[in-house]
């Protein structure tokens, strides 16, 4: 099997995904994905497209990931993960389909407008 690789977006995270066929290896950024997210519920959510087809052990996996926090990033990481998988092999999307996994989540922080302190709030009102 040669390298499949894909493509992962959240807020202003972007992950870069390569799968080869090894042992289960995961590097994210040069790092072991246990050193990059301490955090078991980020690692998790992560790792959970691999549980949902019972693919965990049978790829080395190599991240390069950029932009946002360790949540975004973690959700960029799981769609690349999920795209990969599918294009690994097509039955696995019936599979991720349901759960939510191949959907691009594209809410993003909105923009701050001028006149006011934040994107919405606004400055006290004084009637007099």
């Amino acid at each position: 099997m040669e390298i499949i690789n894909a493509l992962g977006r959240r807020k202003a995270s972007v992950a870069r995904v390569y799968f080869k066929q090894g042992n289960g290896n995961i590097v994210i950024n040069g790092k072991d994905y246990k050193e990059y997210f301490p955090q078991l519920n980020i690692r998790n959510s992560m790792y959970e497209p691999l549980v949902v087809t019972e693919t965990t052990g049978t790829y080395d996996i190599k991240v390069t990931v950029s932009g946002g926090g360790f949540k975004g990033q973690a959700e960029a990481i799981r769609l690349g993960f999920a795209r990969a998988l599918v294009k690994i092999n097509e039955e696995n999307k019936a599979l991720l389909k349901p759960k939510g996994m191949l959907t691009r989540d594209a809410r993003v922080v909105e923009r701050k407008k001028y006149g006011k302190p934040k994107a919405r709030k606004s400055f006290q009102f004084s009637k007099r």
